[in-house]
């Protein structure tokens, strides 16, 4: 993975591309495509970000990802979600917890 000095949109952007997604540009976000999946990516923290989509990655540094994930799992948005923690060494998948996501 990056340097530190790697912005965590290009994170994101190369993540989600070695994922086989196709990763476009949507204003501050990235939309990131493959086969149904639209997922929109975003660096913003909760409260600032977008709330359209049915899927939305949030991308923060490792060591704020788990703040990240608790301030999601306490705005119970509408949509579902992951956090990337993104570091030096690659990137870890935080979830909601199975009893947070939404029956479908």
């Amino acid at each position: 993975m990056g340097a530190v000095s790697t912005s965590l949109v290009e994170e994101a952007r190369t993540i989600f591309t070695e994922l086989g997604y196709e990763v476009t540009e949507e204003g501050t976000e990235l939309r990131a495509e493959r086969k149904w999946r639209t997922v929109h990516v975003t660096t913003a923290d909760p409260e600032d970000a977008g709330s359209h989509g049915g899927l939305r990655c949030f991308v923060a540094r490792d060591d704020e990802a788990t703040d990240v994930r608790e301030r999601l799992l306490e705005a119970e948005p509408d949509y579902d979600w992951a956090v990337l923690g993104v570091d030096d060494d690659g990137y870890r998948v935080l979830h909601p917890s199975a009893d947070v996501l939404p029956a479908p």
